[in-house]
């Protein structure tokens, strides 16, 4: 979690659900972490892609926004969302909540069954 007073032992336990579960599960990986890259990594490769695809304005944490907006919209409640947010409480999640619409508008999204077609190596 971002917390610039307090980086040393600011870990925070999330749940993951299903669908992330199930990706998690999918990847190849040769260490116990999940994403085993450095943030300065992740940072970079997010900010070239950006670039090569031309999205302007948009910032890595600007995902944390639509994720908490997402759940909300296809029905999760306040302790559902946080539990997977890692948000404390309720003031803190609704700095992150941006609602637009309701329903799930990724159902039936053909490339989420295409990335566990193929069995992770």
């Amino acid at each position: 979690m971002k917390n610039p007073g307090e980086k040393i032992g600011n870990d925070v336990w999330c749940d993951l659900p299903p669908e992330a579960l199930r990706i998690v599960q999918g990847m190849s990986r040769t260490s116990a972490e999940i994403f085993p890259y450095s943030a300065i990594a992740i940072s970079a490769a997010f900010t070239r892609a950006c670039k090569i695809l031309g999205i302007e304005d948009l910032h890595f944490h600007d995902l944390h926004h639509d994720g908490v907006s997402r759940l909300f919209e296809i029905g999760w409640n306040i302790p559902q969302v946080a539990a997977v947010s890692g948000q404390r409480s309720w003031t803190s999640l609704k700095r992150y909540t941006h609602l637009r619409e309701t329903g799930d508008k990724y159902a039936g999204w053909e490339w989420f069954e295409r990335i566990h077609a193929t069995p992770a190596n």
